[in-house]
C-alpha cells in the first residue's frame, strides 16, 4: 500500500529558512504537542512529526541560522538569526536525521486544528530520548 503524502510549505518570517513537510495524514488529524520546557513555552510552539512522512530544510544563508542547543544537548533547535523564528528541531539518531516541526511556521498553520497535548520529557534518559525521537520524529533532509 502506498501512502499519500500531503506537502506543507513553511519557514521563517524573512524567508531565509524554508521547509517542505510531507505528512501522511490530513493536517486536521495530525496530533500536535506543546512541550513544557521553558524554550517551547517561550515560543508558544505547536509541534508535530510524522515518522512515515518527510521534511526537507533549506536556508538561503546558513550563517544566519542559529543551531541552538540546551538541556541534554541532543537536538539542534533551528532559529533564524535575522527574524527570530523557530521552525523546528533536528536530532541525529541511529536511524538518521529526524526532525520535529513547529506548525506555527507553516503557511497552512490554520489547518492544524487539534489542541496541542502537553508533553514533559524531564527525567527521560538521553538514550531513551534519542530512541523516542528516532521512532516518532520525521525523517529529515537538510540541504546545506
Amino acid at each position: 500500500m502506498t501512502l499519500s503524502i500531503t506537502e506543507h510549505l513553511g519557514g521563517c518570517h524573512c524567508g531565509n529558512l524554508r521547509l517542505t513537510l510531507g505528512l501522511t495524514r490530513p493536517a486536521a488529524e495530525i496530533p500536535l504537542r506543546a512541550c513544557g520546557c521553558s524554550f517551547c513555552r517561550g515560543h508558544a510552539t505547536r509541534t508535530t512529526s510524522d515518522p512515515l512522512g518527510s521534511v526537507e530544510i533549506r536556508a538561503e544563508d546558513w550563517s544566519l541560522v542559529e543551531r541552538y542547543r540546551f538541556g541534554t544537548g541532543t537536538a539542534d533547535f533551528l532559529i533564524c538569526r535575522r527574524c527570530g523564528i523557530y521552525i523546528g528541531a533536528l536530532c541525529e539518531t541511529k536511524s538518521g536525521t529526524r526532525a520535529v516541526i513547529n506548525t506555527n511556521c507553516l503557511e497552512s498553520r490554520a489547518a492544524f486544528i487539534r489542541s496541542p497535548a502537553p508533553t514533559d520529557h524531564d527525567g527521560e534518559s538521553t538514550s531513551d530520548r534519542i530512541a523516542r525521537r528516532a521512532a516518532n520524529w520525521t525523517p529529515a533532509i537538510v540541504h546545506l
